[in-house]
């Protein structure tokens, strides 16, 4: 039995906002926001481009990342936080 991936992700908007999502097919759910037909936030702020994402073995797993990165205040914190993973993970 294979398991399905989970991804959490982070949109970059039109408008440079941030969006926060989590998904099991990343690559869908890109075309799903940019056709506008993704959630009501980035419906509006479009294009949107994948700026990061986390791979996880659970769909649990990866909303509990999407609660703990939204919990993050401020955009230069969400930035920060991208580029140290961002590091972390081109030294693996």
């Amino acid at each position: 039995m294979t398991t399905k991936k989970a991804y959490m992700y982070v949109l970059e908007c039109a408008d440079k906002t941030l969006y926060t999502g989590y998904t099991t097919d990343l690559q869908k759910r890109l075309a799903t926001h940019n056709a506008g037909k993704g959630a009501k936030y980035t419906r509006y702020r479009l294009p949107v481009s994948l700026l990061y994402y986390e791979v996880f073995d659970s769909k649990e797993a990866a909303m509990s990342a999407e609660a703990l990165f939204k919990k993050r205040k401020t955009r230069s914190q969400k930035l920060a936080y991208i580029a140290t993973h961002q590091k972390e993970k081109k030294n693996h």
